[in-house]
Protein backbone atom coordinates (compact mmCIF):
# COMPACT_ATOMS: atom_id res chain seq x y z
CA UNK A 1 0.00 0.00 0.00
CA UNK A 2 1.40 3.38 -1.00
CA UNK A 3 2.03 5.82 1.79
CA UNK A 4 0.76 9.42 1.87
CA UNK A 5 4.05 10.92 0.60
CA UNK A 6 4.00 8.77 -2.53
CA UNK A 7 0.39 9.75 -3.23
CA UNK A 8 1.22 13.46 -2.91
CA UNK A 9 4.17 13.13 -5.32
CA UNK A 10 1.99 11.34 -7.86
CA UNK A 11 -0.73 13.95 -7.54
CA UNK A 12 1.76 16.79 -8.05
CA UNK A 13 3.21 15.08 -11.11
CA UNK A 14 -0.25 14.83 -12.66
CA UNK A 15 -1.10 18.43 -11.83
CA UNK A 16 2.00 19.94 -13.52
CA UNK A 17 1.46 20.98 -17.11
CA UNK A 18 3.66 19.45 -19.77
CA UNK A 19 6.49 21.56 -21.15
CA UNK A 20 5.53 23.19 -24.43
CA UNK A 21 7.78 24.26 -27.25
CA UNK A 22 8.70 27.91 -27.31
CA UNK A 23 6.89 29.94 -29.92
CA UNK A 24 9.86 32.23 -30.63
CA UNK A 25 13.00 30.11 -31.10
CA UNK A 26 15.13 33.17 -31.97
CA UNK A 27 14.72 34.51 -28.45
CA UNK A 28 16.27 31.34 -27.05
CA UNK A 29 19.56 31.71 -28.94
CA UNK A 30 22.31 33.81 -27.45
CA UNK A 31 23.06 37.05 -29.19
CA UNK A 32 26.63 37.51 -30.35
CA UNK A 33 28.41 40.62 -29.25
CA UNK A 34 29.69 42.90 -32.00
CA UNK A 35 33.33 42.19 -32.71
CA UNK A 36 35.95 44.74 -31.92
CA UNK A 37 38.13 46.07 -34.72
CA UNK A 38 41.13 44.19 -33.36
CA UNK A 39 39.36 40.82 -33.37
CA UNK A 40 37.99 41.48 -36.86
CA UNK A 41 41.48 42.20 -38.18
CA UNK A 42 42.87 39.12 -36.45
CA UNK A 43 40.18 36.83 -37.85
CA UNK A 44 40.73 38.25 -41.35
CA UNK A 45 44.47 37.60 -41.02
CA UNK A 46 43.83 34.03 -39.94
CA UNK A 47 41.44 33.53 -42.85
CA UNK A 48 44.09 34.73 -45.31
CA UNK A 49 46.75 32.59 -43.57
CA UNK A 50 44.58 29.50 -44.15
CA UNK A 51 43.90 30.58 -47.72
CA UNK A 52 47.65 30.80 -48.33
CA UNK A 53 48.06 27.20 -47.16
CA UNK A 54 49.41 27.88 -43.62
CA UNK A 55 52.93 28.84 -44.73
CA UNK A 56 55.94 28.66 -42.41
CA UNK A 57 58.18 31.62 -41.63
CA UNK A 58 60.82 30.14 -43.89
CA UNK A 59 58.35 30.06 -46.79
CA UNK A 60 57.36 33.68 -46.11
CA UNK A 61 61.06 34.63 -46.34
CA UNK A 62 61.44 32.71 -49.58
CA UNK A 63 58.50 34.46 -51.28
CA UNK A 64 58.50 37.96 -49.75
CA UNK A 65 62.09 38.39 -48.63
CA UNK A 66 63.59 38.83 -45.17
CA UNK A 67 60.69 40.98 -43.90
CA UNK A 68 58.05 38.49 -45.11
CA UNK A 69 57.02 37.05 -41.72
CA UNK A 70 56.67 40.56 -40.23
CA UNK A 71 54.47 41.94 -43.02
CA UNK A 72 50.68 42.15 -42.84
CA UNK A 73 48.59 40.53 -45.55
CA UNK A 74 47.86 43.97 -46.97
CA UNK A 75 51.57 44.66 -47.31
CA UNK A 76 52.16 41.24 -48.84
CA UNK A 77 49.47 41.76 -51.47
CA UNK A 78 50.93 45.23 -52.21
CA UNK A 79 54.28 43.49 -52.74
CA UNK A 80 52.66 41.55 -55.58
CA UNK A 81 51.68 38.21 -54.06
CA UNK A 82 48.24 38.05 -52.38
CA UNK A 83 47.29 35.15 -50.13
CA UNK A 84 45.35 33.38 -52.88
CA UNK A 85 48.46 33.25 -55.12
CA UNK A 86 50.96 32.35 -52.39
CA UNK A 87 51.32 28.63 -53.19
CA UNK A 88 51.89 29.36 -56.90
CA UNK A 89 54.57 31.92 -56.03
CA UNK A 90 56.16 29.46 -53.62
CA UNK A 91 56.30 26.79 -56.33
CA UNK A 92 57.97 29.27 -58.72
CA UNK A 93 60.62 30.05 -56.09
CA UNK A 94 61.28 26.35 -55.60
CA UNK A 95 59.95 25.92 -52.07
CA UNK A 96 57.14 23.41 -52.37
CA UNK A 97 55.37 22.15 -49.28
CA UNK A 98 56.12 18.60 -48.15
CA UNK A 99 53.31 16.13 -48.52
CA UNK A 100 51.19 15.29 -45.49
CA UNK A 101 52.42 11.71 -45.55
CA UNK A 102 56.02 12.85 -45.09
CA UNK A 103 55.35 13.97 -41.55
CA UNK A 104 53.62 10.83 -40.39
CA UNK A 105 55.38 8.22 -38.27
CA UNK A 106 54.00 5.35 -40.33
CA UNK A 107 55.54 6.70 -43.52
CA UNK A 108 59.05 6.14 -42.15
CA UNK A 109 58.30 2.62 -40.93
CA UNK A 110 59.38 -0.06 -43.42
CA UNK A 111 56.75 -2.46 -44.61
CA UNK A 112 56.87 -5.97 -43.19
CA UNK A 113 57.85 -8.19 -46.08
CA UNK A 114 58.68 -11.55 -44.52
CA UNK A 115 56.92 -13.69 -42.01
CA UNK A 116 58.55 -14.74 -38.78
CA UNK A 117 60.76 -17.76 -39.25
CA UNK A 118 59.57 -21.01 -37.75
CA UNK A 119 61.93 -22.50 -35.19
CA UNK A 120 63.40 -25.78 -36.16
CA UNK A 121 63.98 -28.48 -33.53
CA UNK A 122 67.73 -27.98 -33.87
CA UNK A 123 67.44 -24.27 -33.15
CA UNK A 124 65.31 -24.98 -30.10
CA UNK A 125 67.90 -27.42 -28.79
CA UNK A 126 70.64 -24.81 -29.24
CA UNK A 127 68.65 -22.32 -27.20
CA UNK A 128 68.08 -24.85 -24.43
CA UNK A 129 71.83 -25.59 -24.34
CA UNK A 130 72.54 -21.94 -23.60
CA UNK A 131 70.26 -21.89 -20.52
CA UNK A 132 72.04 -22.88 -17.30
CA UNK A 133 71.42 -26.41 -16.15
CA UNK A 134 69.69 -25.30 -12.97
CA UNK A 135 67.00 -23.50 -14.96
CA UNK A 136 66.76 -26.20 -17.60
CA UNK A 137 66.15 -29.03 -15.13
CA UNK A 138 62.78 -30.58 -15.67
CA UNK A 139 60.92 -31.74 -12.62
Amino acid sequence: MANNKTRKVRALAKARPKATARKNPKAATTQTMPKSVVSQNRSEGLRLFKLAGRPTKEQFRLVYGEKGPLMTWGQRSAAGVPASKFQAALARKGGSRPSKAAGRKNAARPARTTKKSVRTPGATANVLDQIPATLNARN
